[in-house]
């Protein structure tokens, strides 16, 4: 058994802390080549003494000394894209959020590498850029997301053209069951109150806003080489159905299991292999007793339509998009935004965007800057 030598970037996050488990679980398959993350450097600390990654890199210049030291002689200050392209490096987990994680993830395929990808905003922002380096680099995209990962397994042994169609689910989030008036009074804290997934902050919001199964779709073009127009989202409140693909003939697949992140993440980091697990919950179908599916509120959650709509546009559009839920989210949790306001930023981003001609990466990095500052100046306006 040949040990996989691993890149863990956002460690530190919801992601990077589940991934890290798996690999503890999982003993001598793993060894933690590198691991980098944001500010949190008490626990990124704690990660570089258990684990001896030699790379180790932090938002935090001030704690390289620290990091360094507690990642054992010879540990090496390596930033994101230096370790998701290294040579002894087999697989890069990105786990972090947002713009981030777009050169690491460009950096790693160009350099042949296998990327397990858990950051939407990288294929939602440069889809068909990140794809075209997967190509050329021959590198490899493994999806980490409980629905994406459900596609997939649905999708091993199956031809492409034989795909009719592709139900994205969707718990509906923290909000699921609030009025529009409701909708105008939620707090932050409340939005942090999933029903079903334990996420980071920004996820989260993105699931109460349902912007992200917008995103969600458009990653599902890319993955997939599907078009837009055959994915389709459904509303299914218990999230053991993680995602469903219906072929040609009329038959469906489905993928299901209990709302744990940990399964996808093994399964992105075993793969092709299914290895044991003990600790896993089997489902009890007799004790959930029923599964219910609806169709999506557009008018109570108009960022999903806004989601769909910027990729049916293609184009520089999901890349402002994606750069303009990041800022709103953002002043949202402050508490400079109320909820609602989140879906008319991005409304109003996505009417007056212009998109270019071409989407190379520069063209997109364009967009996302154009949207930052449009949406930074956008909520100066409104507070």
């Amino acid at each position: 058994m040949k040990t996989k030598r691993l890149v863990i970037l956002g460690s530190t996050g919801s992601i990077g802390v589940q991934t890290l488990e798996v690999v503890r679980s999982l003993g001598e398959r793993f060894q933690v080549l590198g691991l980098a993350a944001g500010r949190n450097v008490t626990l990124l600390e704690e990660q570089a003494r258990q684990f001896q990654p030699r790379l180790i890199w932090s938002e935090d210049d001030g704690a390289r000394r620290a990091l360094e030291a507690a990642a054992g002689p010879g540990a090496r200050w390596t930033p994101l894209e230096e370790q998701a392209a290294h040579p002894d490096a087999d697989l890069v987990v990105v786990g972090t959020v947002g713009r981030a994680g777009l050169m690491p993830t460009l950096a790693a395929l160009r350099a042949g590498k296998a990327v397990a990808l858990a950051n939407k905003e990288v294929l939602v922002m440069a889809g068909a850029v990140v794809t075209r380096a997967a190509a050329q680099g021959k590198g490899q995209l493994l999806p980490i997301d409980s629905e994406h990962s459900a596609i997939w397994q649905c999708l091993w042994g199956e031809r492409r053209s034989s795909i009719a169609r592709i139900l994205l689910t969707a718990s509906g989030g923290a909000f699921r069951d609030y009025t529009q008036e409701q909708l105008a009074r939620v707090t932050p804290e409340e939005a942090m109150q999933h029903p079903t997934w334990q996420m980071g902050r920004k996820i989260t919001v993105d699931s109460a806003t349902l912007i992200n199964k917008g995103f969600e779709a458009i990653e599902t073009r890319w993955l997939f080489d599907v078009p837009l127009e055959r994915i389709e989202v459904v509303l299914h409140r218990e999230s053991i159905v993680h995602s469903l693909v219906e072929f040609v003939d009329g038959c469906v697949k489905a993928q299901l299991g209990e709302p744990d992140m940990r399964v996808p993440i093994r399964i992105a980091l075993c793969y092709p292999e299914r290895v044991p697990n003990a600790a896993r919950s089997p489902i009890d179908l007799a004790r959930i007793g029923e599964l219910h599916f609806d169709a999506p509120d557009f008018r109570r959650f108009p960022a999903l339509s806004l989601g769909l709509k910027a990729g049916r546009r293609g184009g520089t559009y999901p890349a402002a998009l994606a750069a303009a839920d990041e800022v709103a989210v953002n002043h949202f949790l402050a508490g400079r935004l109320r909820f609602t306001d989140i879906a008319g930023l991005l409304e109003d981003v996505l009417s007056t965007h212009v998109s270019a001609a071409d989407t190379d990466l520069e063209a997109v990095l364009e967009a996302d800057a154009w949207a930052r500052t449009y949406a930074e100046d956008w909520v100066r306006a409104k507070v």
